[in-house]
């Protein structure tokens, strides 16, 4: 275990820790599983223990002992269980950073080599591909020919004011496909001029950052920096919160940058965009890394108000309080039953409701309780709100 991997603030805010447990109260992983071993009070203490056991007078006179690899493996496990919802940051009464301790604790893992072998996946694709999944990255913008009139240009203009930053989920994965097709459509209807990078685009780094490994996301983050620019972009949109997220924390504050729901919002209240009767009863789920993550709660709730027709029931868990889907932190290429556990959890809060769907402003969190619903063969819609406003936009 090494020091230095953590911010002085946090490791002072982490001896104010009272052991109340109310991080592990939250916690969606420990919800699922009963395993009090992947709570992050566990986490606190075994971390101090370690980090203890570098000090010579912790083990002259309390007979603290450096970790063997074993016993470092058997943390790291509890390390890598985890969505990164940041549930238990947003109610630790103590004021610990509990998000960013685990961000550090991932690092301080990577650099012991005490992490699932799937870590190291997670950076040959990116490496090698520039995106997750491994995929040709030429194909990014293959999405457009699926539209049912897609332009010449396929939207890989030379120059725009703005640019739509795709993400590697919502670039690949076919059962998402529909969200940027449909935030396609909903800019021509808004005669929103806007160019995709395709090729061009590359992973934003927020795997890597969720996988222990910051240190290798410079050269991403220089490359689509230098992307953006050679179109004359002004303005980005985000589609994907995670994406959204890591502009806003990590990259240089260069351009003007959206979340998709942040834009429709303002694109709706501007009266750019009409929006038709839909009858419906839903209710929102707020994607960890828009809500607690970037803080964003009301603009998806003042887009579900403002289209007629349609009966909004808001979840007994919302906000900041909102449980997470599964979908977050690598959870799912590290441990997908608790990934699925989870899912379940949220779908039958989901359902308490009394919606016909569930919508939510991310595509993995759309692909996480989509999977979830057809393999389980649950009567309910699972869409993204940009799907749900194409709807109400093209109207009956």
């Amino acid at each position: 275990m090494t020091q230095s991997k953590y911010r002085p603030l946090d490791l002072l805010k982490m001896e104010a820790c009272t052991n109340c447990s109310i991080c592990t109260d939250v916690c969606p992983v420990v919800a699922a599983t009963k395993d009090g071993k992947l709570s992050g009070a566990y986490r606190i203490s075994e971390l101090r223990k370690f980090l203890r056991s570098k000090v010579s007078l912790f083990r002259r006179f309390f007979g603290y002992k450096n970790p063997t690899p074993e016993e470092l493996k058997a943390f790291s496990d509890t390390i890598f269980k985890c969505t990164l919802c940041g549930r238990c940051d947003a109610f630790c009464p103590s004021g610990i950073s509990l998000r960013e301790l685990w961000l550090s604790l991932r690092e301080d893992m990577v650099d012991n080599k005490a992490y699932p072998q799937k870590i190291d996946m997670i950076l040959s694709n990116i490496q090698e591909s520039h995106n997750v999944f491994d995929e040709e990255n030429d194909e990014r913008a293959d999405w457009v020919e699926d539209m049912a009139d897609p332009p010449d240009h396929c939207y890989l203009k030379e120059q725009a004011d703005v640019a739509y930053f795709t993400g590697c989920v919502s670039a690949y994965f076919p059962m998402v496909q529909q969200i940027p097709i449909a935030l396609a459509e909903i800019f021509e209807k808004a005669s929103v001029d806007f160019t995709l990078l395709g090729e061009e685009e590359w992973c934003c780094g927020f795997p890597l950052l969720g996988a222990g490994l910051k240190t290798h996301f410079q050269e991403l983050i220089d490359h689509n920096i230098e992307a953006v620019k050679k179109k004359g972009v002004k303005t980005i949109i985000f589609s994907c919160p995670s994406c959204y997220q890591m502009w806003k924390e990590h990259y240089p504050p260069e351009f003007e940058i959206f979340h998709a729901t942040q834009y429709l919002d303002h694109l709706i209240s501007s009266g750019r965009l009409q929006l038709h009767r839909l009858a419906k009863t839903v209710t929102y789920h707020d994607p960890c890394d828009l809500g607690r993550g970037s803080g964003e709660y009301e603009a998806p709730r003042r887009i579900l108000k403002a289209i007629p027709g349609l009966t909004f029931n808001e979840m007994e868990h919302n906000r900041e309080d909102c449980r997470c889907c599964g979908g977050g932190g690598n959870l799912e290429m590290i441990d997908k039953d608790i990934s699925a556990a989870i899912a379940e959890d949220k779908i039958r809060e989901v359902i308490d409701t009394g919606a016909q769907g569930v919508v939510t402003a991310c595509q993995q969190c759309v692909r996480t309780m989509n999977t979830y619903v057809k393999k389980n063969r649950v009567k309910l819609q699972v869409v993204d709100i940009i799907q749900l406003v194409r709807q109400a936009v093209q109207g009956p």
